[in-house]
């Protein structure tokens, strides 16, 4: 949807993210040490950058968040030495003064991030920038091999939001999307993994916002898949 359009509707959005605001439950970040090893074979550095969404809020504990599930998933075939470097709420310049603040270097990374600056109305020049630096951040400070790139979820996981508040949202989301696939498409060793594989939004956790356990679990094995293709190739 066109930014216009989005400022006509305004006198219903506007009391529509109000109502959001007072009717969402605040989930916590998923309990649990954000740091392990496990698995054995080869050794593999693995970190999981990003937002809420990496932080693992919709679960209860990280063993079944984004990190546990991706480190599972590989720790059949290597050692898994994992990192979880998030924050709700983070946009990708917050991800990048976390990352600074970080340990590395990384073999594979899976970044969490695009969502809030979409929701937060952040300009897509700036989002496109910021994200390409953080790529170029991953590959070339941290000697990433391996970067995948999760896409943005389609407007109808948005089940708390009404609607016309869902679809701005939704309009906002994809575009962006685009923007990120088209950023690891141009970055050597970079992956984009659409979140396409699933069309269940009964998987959502209970604020209608986050995810829940399956789809944490499904996300992980595609990213776990990539990273174990390049892993191999890589050998």
């Amino acid at each position: 949807m066109a930014l216009w359009r989005a400022a006509l509707l305004s006198p219903v959005i506007v009391p529509q993210l109000v109502w959001v605001r007072l009717r969402a439950s605040r989930l916590p970040e998923a309990a649990g040490p954000r740091a392990g090893v496990v698995g054995h074979g080869p050794p593999v550095r693995v970190l999981v950058l990003g937002d809420s969404t990496a932080a693992g809020v919709g679960v209860p504990t990280q063993d079944e968040a984004l990190s546990g599930q991706l480190a599972a998933a590989l720790g059949r075939d290597f050692t898994v030495s994992w990192q979880v470097v998030a924050r709700s709420g983070a946009v990708v310049p917050d991800a990048q003064a976390m990352l600074a603040r970080g340990e590395g270097p990384f073999d594979c990374a899976l970044i969490c991030l695009g969502l809030n600056d979409a929701k937060n109305g952040r300009l897509q020049p700036a989002f496109e920038a910021d994200y390409a630096a953080l790529l170029r951040m991953l590959a070339e400070r941290f000697g990433a091999r391996s970067i995948v790139c999760s896409g943005l979820p389609p407007a109808r996981f948005f089940t708390l939001l009404p609607r016309p508040l869902r679809d701005v949202l939704g309009a906002r989301a994809a575009r962006f999307d685009r923007v990120i696939a088209r950023l690891a498409e141009a970055q050597e060793g970079a992956r984009f993994l659409p979140m396409d594989f699933t069309d269940d939004v009964s998987l959502m956790a209970e604020d209608g916002f986050h995810p829940g356990p399956q789809i944490y679990a499904d996300w992980a094995r595609h990213a776990a898949a990539v990273m174990r293709a390049d892993l191999m190739r890589a050998r």
